[in-house]
């Protein structure tokens, strides 16, 4: 079905919206989260689970969202999707307990997870001039990625405002609008006929779900703890069983030849590292800048305006690159910017002025924007049109599971340093070594009242280990810059036969997985 000209603008629009909007709320509830405790009586689990609610169910049934949206219709489940979401928003906004509001947050992820991978398989389908398309998934992807990028800037002054439930208030309108012009201007597209992958969706569904239940409950309860070592067991079991079923299935909701393509491989590899170390550097900086540094939260979400800035920058120079060039470039350059950013900011301490180190957010920002919009580019151009949605949802499940892995890695490796030398700073200044196990989370939140040689203990320790977790997440990162190098680095050309003995061989590289999947 074609598009007329004229809607095209008001398509983009639409979607654009509802991707910022998803984005948003992934992080603007983080600002709200000390008045929601205090209204709600929350305690530190609960409030834990108001966030990660949310990202548990987005990221366990993006697939599904995919394979839903491929068999009866994108348009079709979009709307579903985005319905569900406003309304989980109006729940949570008018949510009087803690249990209602982590349901209302899960029924979010669930509207989330069914928009999210239309949104990408719609701008396919309605954008179908090359350069057209590159650019209208630049902007969609430069406004996804600026939706994280200003949560925290805008979450401080509206909770100040109006109050925590003004976070979820803010999607009902945006959501309402968008339900009544997409379902004017988005067009419809065939559905396939095919059944559904019933026993691939259940193992996907409950093997990421254990999968990420394991890695919240893991720093909290320990990486030992019964409960947590028997999710991690069933979400092993299960992701391998569904990994045999995809294989063995006739019409699998994901299609394992998409892994075949080292393009598409090294783009998904991106979009994983990126938000395993971006995502998991952003956790604890809020603690850094508000509990060492004694920031407010308006201040600090307002001092992430400059990697907010270049993340709109590099958007839409990311997609020229990518039409240009290819996406190695971008890809490789975002992940290495990044490499860079986090471990330029493990130099600096607690005394450092913003003036100082603002490069390092200028660096971080253009880096995340470079990698958003190639790997959506490479999958649209790389993919059959009939498993879009699946790709697209492959790609926002490694996504999200890369920050959920990245925030329980880095926090693993910050807990663990901060434990051991507070312990021996404790012991030198003569202090009970327990005294370190009340502080809320072994970290810095709360240590006010404490004698000040050990309260510079304690922020002293904080900072060793948060240095030590940026210089993880660097090298992670620098490591994944040289995977995708290589994985996208070009086939060598072959030689031209002389004249009459028959074409070229075809280069390898321009296979696609589009072409191997409709054979």
């Amino acid at each position: 079905m074609k598009t007329p000209a004229r809607h095209k603008g008001l398509v983009l629009a639409t979607l654009c919206a509802t991707m910022f909007m998803a984005m948003l709320d992934n992080v603007i509830v983080n600002n709200a989260l000390p008045r929601i405790g205090q209204q709600l009586h929350s305690g530190v689990s609960g409030l834990q689970w108001v966030v990660e609610g949310y990202s548990l169910v987005y990221a366990a049934l993006l697939l599904t969202g995919g394979t839903l949206g491929d068999r009866y219709g994108r348009r079709r489940i979009f709307l579903t999707g985005l319905a569900v979401f406003t309304a989980g928003s109006a729940a949570a906004a008018l949510s009087g307990s803690t249990g209602t509001l982590i349901a209302a947050r899960m029924f979010q992820g669930l509207g989330a997870a069914l928009l999210t991978p239309g949104s990408l398989s719609i701008l396919r389908h309605v954008f179908t001039d090359e350069k057209e398309r590159a650019r209208a998934v630049g902007l969609w992807s430069g406004v996804s990625a600026l939706g994280l990028a200003v949560g925290p800037v805008l979450g401080g002054p509206i909770v100040d405002a109006f109050g925590w439930a003004a976070v979820f208030w803010i999607n009902v309108p945006i959501g309402a609008a968008g339900l009544l012009l997409a379902a004017r201007v988005l067009p419809e597209f065939t559905a396939r006929t095919r059944r559904l992958d019933l026993p691939g969706q259940a193992l996907s569904a409950l093997g990421c779900g254990a999968l990420v239940y394991a890695l919240i409950e893991g720093p909290a309860r320990g990486w030992t703890d019964t409960r947590v070592l028997a999710l991690a067991a069933v979400a092993a079991l299960t992701l391998s069983a569904f990994l045999v079923v995809e294989a063995r299935s006739s019409d699998p909701m994901l299609d394992l030849r998409f892994f075949r393509d080292r393009v598409l491989t090294g783009a998904a590899l991106s979009g994983f590292m990126i938000s395993f170390g971006m995502f998991g550097a952003a956790f604890f900086l809020p603690l850094l800048m508000q509990d060492v540094m004694g920031w407010s939260p308006s201040d600090a979400g307002v001092a992430g305006l400059p990697m907010t800035a270049m993340i709109v920058v590099a958007a839409p120079l990311s997609s020229a690159l990518t039409s240009r060039y290819g996406p190695r470039l971008p890809l490789v350059a975002g992940l290495a910017l990044c490499a860079s950013g986090l471990g330029a900011l493990s130099l600096y301490g607690t005394h450092a002025h913003y003036a100082q180190y603002v490069w390092v957010l200028l660096t971080m920002g253009l880096g995340m924007g470079m990698t958003f919009t190639p790997a959506s580019i490479t999958v649209m151009r790389r993919v059959d049109p009939a498993r879009a949605g699946m790709a697209s949802a492959t790609l926002n499940t490694l996504r999200e599971l890369g920050g959920v892995i990245g925030v329980a890695v880095l926090g693993a490796v910050l807990g663990s340093r901060l434990t051991s030398t507070l312990a021996g700073s404790l012991q030198r200044l003569g202090a009970p070594s327990e005294l370190g196990r009340h502080l809320p989370g072994t970290v810095p939140d709360g240590a006010g009242a404490l004698p000040a040689p050990v309260r510079d203990a304690v922020d002293a320790a904080f900072i060793d280990a948060l240095h030590l977790a940026l210089r993880c997440g660097s090298a992670a990162l620098a490591g994944a810059a040289l995977l995708v190098a290589l994985l996208l680095h070009p086939p060598r050309r072959l030689t031209p036969p002389p004249a009459g003995e028959g074409p070229a061989p075809r280069p390898e590289g321009r296979s696609t997985t589009a072409t191997r999947m409709r054979k």
